[in-house]
């Protein structure tokens, strides 16, 4: 095949994993909480096909389906945004990275104030918006810096863009990220900037930069563009693989910025891969509680949908996935441990149940395989069953 897009509806979870409850997340299922909103209409997906997939009991199977379809079990020990692609991509981490639930250690902060220069405000699990309504004003006062985690491996940083300017901030993660090795290696060291003022209240910015780990083997990406063609990496995917064979980087503002960023590149020739992260879902909806908003952006996409699928040609394949849940009705703004949906499109496609899959690592080994390079994984190309043996 020439073309494989690669959509990531970030934290778009179907329903518990078997092991959600050594995770804290019993009983989790974003796409159930999330269709219980009024604002919830995936007409689109319904009739392709997603109420084939095992477990999903919320669209009935439709009379002609165009989709195959699969539930993907994770299989590496964590539940977060880093190890999540990183087994798209086709590596399972048998390690989870590192959390702080009781914020970072005296020696760790001290050593990053010393490179930095600034202090250090919080310290500890906060909800993002949470901790610039509590610390915004006084970060703002004192030219400290924000630091903040939560259940996942990130070191955040928060600073107000009239104190701290970008670059400075940016900056600042950088020598957090030479700082967090070894024992202290977390996922993503996160720049998040905010405006606003103690009287009108905090916003944070679309400025957001996420500074990763580089992924610990070979990737999908870095097999694709080893053999000569393009990653085309949409939104924060670069960022998600520290930049590793990515043959060029579109940073987004948001879902729509990102649908339309991939419509555009749907119009463009290229051989390889277009591996795209949706966003909003997660950072805006999912970590909010807000089952509603999460709803109208499932519905905003499922309604753009068929104006991308019309640009595909007879050699291109669409697959549609999740890195994690993120039930915005549980007791918790974390993300949850659940199954994703695998959602293959495109003209050789044929329709069907391809049943649950062992490891989220099975879409790189398929897309390897439809791409023609080479990539060992863990992971089992479905891509014969996909095409109906073609």
């Amino acid at each position: 095949m020439k073309r494989v897009f690669l959509i990531v509806l970030d934290s778009f979870g179907v329903g518990e994993a078997p092991d959600a409850a050594a995770f804290g997340d019993a009983g989790a299922n974003t796409l159930r909480s999330v269709s219980r909103s009024p604002e919830f209409h995936l007409d689109n997906l319904a009739a392709m096909g997603f109420g084939l997939m095992d477990g999903v009991t919320v669209f009935p199977p439709p009379a002609h389906p165009t989709a195959a379809v699969a539930r993907m079990r994770e299989r590496s020990m964590g539940k977060d945004t880093t190890i999540g692609h990183w087994e798209i991509a086709g590596l399972i981490s048998e390690k989870p990275l590192p959390t702080y639930p009781n914020g970072f250690p005296p020696e760790v902060i001290a050593e990053f104030e010393r490179r930095t220069g600034r202090g250090v405000l919080c310290n500890r699990p906060y909800s993002g918006t949470d901790v610039i309504r509590d610390y915004g004003a006084e970060q703002m006062a004192t030219g400290k810096l924000i630091v903040y985690t939560s259940a996942d491996s990130v070191f955040q940083i928060a600073a107000h863009e009239a104190v701290i300017p970008l670059e400075e901030l940016y900056r600042d993660c950088r020598i957090a990220r030479q700082l967090l090795t070894g024992d202290h290696n977390v996922g993503r060291v996160i720049a998040r900037p905010y405006v606003g003022t103690p009287e009108t209240g905090f916003t944070r910015t679309t400025n957001r930069h996420d500074f990763s780990l580089e992924p610990p083997g070979t990737t999908l990406l870095d097999a694709v563009s080893a053999a000569g063609q393009a990653v085309l990496a949409v939104g924060k995917i670069s960022d998600i693989f520290a930049g590793r064979g990515v043959t060029e980087a579109l940073p987004t503002k948001g879902n729509a910025d990102g649908q339309a960023t991939a419509l555009a590149l749907a119009g463009r020739d290229f051989r390889g891969l277009c591996f795209v992260n949706l966003v909003d879902f997660d950072m805006l909806y999912g970590h909010r509680q807000d089952a509603d908003g999460y709803a109208r952006a499932l519905t905003a996409f499922d309604r753009w949908l068929p104006e991308f699928l019309a640009q595909m040609g007879p050699e291109d394949l669409v697959i549609l996935t999740a890195d994690h849940g993120c039930d915005p009705s549980d007791d918790s703004t974390d993300h949850t441990r659940e199954y994703t949906p695998m959602i293959a499109l495109g003209p050789r496609v044929r329709p069907g149940s391809l049943g649950t899959r062992d490891t989220f690592a099975d879409i790189a080994a398929t897309a390897a395989e439809a791409l023609g390079v080479p990539l060992e994984t863990p992971g089992r190309s479905f891509l014969p069953a996909l095409l109906g043996g073609a």
